[in-house]
């Protein structure tokens, strides 16, 4: 029997959702406040229009379905810097991630994945207590590399894939404002990648796969998750470490169900399976559902 969980970030000073509703949201990354379109906002806001704007530095208007333009409603940056605490015990490490403005809505960071950042972090230190000198890490659909950062900083081998060039561009950058040396970047399908990683016989100690609901490869391959979720979950999870492994699978996409994870993942996961929902707790008092998540560790903390 699986164990069904919420999660949210506990601890991350440099971001805070403020207010959501009307298929928008209102944050704080460090010091400036954006407006941005939130499909799963499907209420009306806490607070009103006029705090809203009174708050907000930046504002993205959409200009199509998939990008649009920012507005500077005060003074503010097209660039700036946030940085996340992970903690587990004692120790501690402290990740860095330039933050920008994209014609897609998008500033750099997922906040809510936080939470699976501290599962990384502490699993890839357990891993190590237990006798793993160096635990291998695959980050897949890796985007801006928060996941990739976590199992760096406590001491992972770490395989950053994603099919974008500029985005893994952007994840190295993060990595040197981490202080974070001597991860692999690849440009590639992830798909394809697992495939060959599979004929090479290649295991890893942790995974982590964050796939869109629709993508496009380096060379033009077509990504849709619910045609080819199945099949990547099967080949990734013949990746993983025998003896000591854990991974997690998220899926941010309306209407898509935790028990589908649970039904890709059960077989392997067995007992250790953990599914829910990740979410954000806006300071308005209101919860914002931001995608599904499994995982699972063969042995948790």
């Amino acid at each position: 029997m699986s164990n069904i969980i919420t999660l949210q970030p506990q601890y991350f000073s440099d971001y805070e959702l403020l207010d959501c509703g009307n298929f928008e949201k209102l944050e704080r990354f460090g010091k400036y406040v954006t407006i941005r379109p939130e499909p799963q906002a499907l209420w009306e806001p806490q607070w009103s229009r006029q705090e809203w704007e009174k708050r907000a530095h930046l504002k993205f208007n959409p200009t199509s379905s998939s990008s649009g333009k920012w507005q500077h409603l005060k003074e503010s940056p097209e660039q700036w810097r946030i940085s996340y605490g992970l903690r587990s015990g004692q120790q501690q490490s402290n990740i860095v991630f330039r933050l920008g403005l994209t014609s897609f809505k998008h500033v750099g960071v997922f906040p809510e994945q936080a939470s699976n950042w501290d599962f990384i972090y502490k699993q890839v230190l357990h891993a190590k207590a237990s006798g793993i000198a160096v635990p291998r890490f695959l980050n897949l659909f890796a985007y801006t590399g928060g996941a990739s950062l976590a199992a760096r900083a406590a001491g992972a081998e770490v395989t950053h894939v994603d099919s974008i060039k500029q985005v893994v561009t952007w994840a190295n950058e993060n990595s040197q404002l981490s202080q974070l040396s001597d991860i692999r970047w690849v440009v590639e399908d992830a798909l394809k990648f697992v495939k060959r990683e599979l004929k090479r016989g290649n295991k890893y100690h942790g995974i982590v796969l964050d796939p869109p609901a629709f993508g496009h490869g380096p060379n033009g391959e077509k990504w849709k998750l619910e045609e080819q979720l199945n099949e990547m979950v099967n080949h990734v999870l013949q990746l993983l470490h025998h003896e000591h492994h854990f991974l997690i699978l998220n899926a941010y996409s309306l209407g898509l169900s935790s028990l589908i994870l649970e039904n890709l993942l059960n077989k392997k996961a067995g007992k250790q399976l953990e599914i829910g929902e990740l979410f954000l707790n806006a300071a308005s008092g209101v919860k914002l559902p931001l995608g599904v998540f499994g995982r699972f560790a063969n042995s948790p903390i």
